[in-house]
């Protein structure tokens, strides 16, 4: 295929360099997802190696999800401007930095640096969506789709079971060096062998560069607000200035988003009555998701009777659940949807999320019970997104579905940096020692503090589907859809 054809929606059969793009894309997704959950069994050697607190070690996950939910909507727009191929080249080449500053890491600053040009490579995703539906006939796109999206938690898996146990081997860094070469070479053969169609770019509009700078300041400040705030009681007011700074840059935003004909975040759609309520019950499902992936890792390597006194390769065993049942249950969402519908799939999710965040308050005393909550929390939290994402899809306007569905994501990324904030807050405020052991550790309390909160958080999202089920009654033209 050269790059003025487009398939024709009418023809069924797909091209073999179709086919071709779409195992390179998927290729890339996978070895994306890798270098980025080989992070997690490394959190408490990176507390460790940086002298860092538990509540400043959460920025290495927040970082990394601040830049990639103000980029996605940035690289997305640029993709319309310059061409879907030559910006996913350049946020390849991006990523590909940070996962080698990563490797070169020596501090923790260095090291957030690293995971800002990393999480600027999560916006490569809705670009390789984006080509996807370029070089896939429509009646094709869902299997299309499917195998692409299949590939993220695939990419977890072998990140878990391999990341694991180059930490065990060879130390944290050899995780980054190791992604490096890979993600070089998926570059140089995408800029050989993918072929998509030319668009015009005179259609494509300008950037909200303003919001995307009042965003990221608005959610800084609050992080580093939530990091603070177990200073206030010994007398240190520094959190309550970040609130009050993060109060004032929301209110910037807002009147910027207003005031642009191009917002980051159209505040017109999201008001829409069915598309709110859903975008923060996915936001729920971020929040208190990440606030168990920040402690899981903590709590398996932290020494005994804090924790279980384990390495990078028993918390891998313990996560690995949750990541291969994600895996079985987004390649079985089509299915499912087609059986239960988009509504009743999204509160199942929410209910059967808040049964095992619940599960883990009640049953973390053993790794075996915590790897089953943990198994729960994922058939939930697949349900919850695939339902969600398909609400907001069919709910979207037509002319707009692509910024609605872009919104959401950048949305949901926000929603999943604060959760490693508040893991890491109670981290510290719950902290003690161990006697002969050195350093400080999380007490049974954090923990205690960490899955309650992640289970009332997620009864909110719980009660937001009631609400959702409301408005959905009340409309009926999008009744029929969902």
């Amino acid at each position: 295929m050269d790059d003025n054809d487009k398939p024709d929606s009418h023809v069924t059969t797909i091209s073999t360099s179709a086919w071709m793009s779409l195992a390179i894309i998927s290729s890339l997704a996978l070895v994306t997802m890798y270098g980025e959950t080989m992070v997690l069994p490394a959190i408490p050697n990176f507390i460790k190696d940086f002298g860092i607190s538990y509540s400043t070690s959460s920025w290495i996950l927040s970082s990394y999800l601040i830049a990639g939910a103000v980029m996605t909507p940035i690289a997305g727009k640029l993709s319309d401007m310059y061409g879907k191929k030559k910006i996913l080249l350049v946020v390849m080449m991006i990523y590909a930095v940070g996962i080698l500053g990563g490797g070169f890491a020596n501090s923790f600053y260095f090291m957030i640096f690293a995971r800002v040009a990393q999480g600027i490579g999560i916006s490569m995703f809705p670009i390789a969506f984006g080509i996807v539906r370029d070089i896939f006939p429509k009646e094709k796109l869902a299997i299309a789709q499917g195998i692409f999206t299949s590939t993220f938690f695939g990419g977890s898996v072998v990140g878990l079971i391999v990341g694991a146990r180059i930490i065990s081997n060879y130390g944290w860094h050899a995780t980054f060096f190791s992604v490096f070469p890979i993600a070089i070479m998926l570059a140089v053969i995408m800029s050989k062998f993918i072929c998509i169609p030319k668009i015009d770019p005179g259609k494509y509009h300008g950037l909200d560069i303003k919001g995307a700078i009042a965003l990221s300041v608005t959610v800084i400040l609050f992080l580093m607000g939530v990091s603070y705030l177990e200073e206030i009681a010994i007398g240190n007011m520094n959190s309550l200035v970040f609130f009050a700074g993060s109060t004032a840059s929301v209110i910037v935003f807002i009147a910027l988003e207003k005031r642009t004909p191009h917002p980051l975040i159209d505040l017109n759609i999201l008001a829409n009555k069915i598309l709110l309520p859903t975008n923060v019950i996915l936001m729920i499902v971020g929040i208190s998701t990440f606030m168990v992936y920040q402690t899981i890792p903590i709590l398996i390597q932290s020494p005994k009777p804090l924790g279980f006194g384990g390495d990078a390769i028993s918390t891998a065993n313990v996560q690995l659940p949750f990541m291969i049942i994600s895996l079985t249950v987004s390649a079985a969402s089509g299915f499912i949807v087609s059986k239960v519908g988009n509504f009743r799939l999204t509160a199942l999710g929410t209910i059967v999320c808040t049964i095992g965040f619940f599960g883990l308050v009640a049953f973390h005393s053993t790794e075996f019970m915590i790897s089953l909550a943990l198994g729960i929390i994922s058939v939930g939290l697949s349900f919850a997104f695939v339902g969600g994402f398909n609400i907001i899809l069919v709910s979207s306007p037509p002319k707009v579905e692509g910024i609605s569905l872009g919104m959401s994501v950048l949305l949901i990324l926000v929603g999943q940096s604060l959760g490693p904030s508040v893991a890491g807050m109670f981290q510290q405020m719950y902290s003690q020692t161990i006697p002969n052991v050195s350093g400080v550790f999380p007490s049974a309390l954090s923990y205690m503090q960490i899955f309650s909160s992640a289970g009332i958080i997620s009864i909110i999202s719980v009660a937001l589907v009631v609400v959702l089920r409301n408005k959905v009654k009340t409309l009926t033209s999008c009744n029929s859809k969902i």
